[in-house]
């Protein structure tokens, strides 16, 4: 069975990225998506979580 909260918050970072959203609230979802989706996630999902949480960060520097 897939992991939904992981297929959430990669389409939540996914659209922050593509600057379909770009608010605060909307950042702090995405966040929240990855955090949440981290408890039952297989170490391979565990290590692009990371990768999504670094392109969220790199993002909200270059705002």
């Amino acid at each position: 069975m897939q992991n939904k909260m992981f297929e959430q918050a990669k389409s939540a970072v996914a659209n922050l990225m593509n600057g379909k959203n770009l608010n605060e609230k909307d950042k702090q979802a995405a966040q929240q998506a990855i955090q949440s989706a981290y408890t039952n996630a297989t170490a391979e999902e565990q290590r692009e979580l990371q990768q999504l949480e670094q392109q969220l960060q790199q993002e909200n520097e270059l705002k």
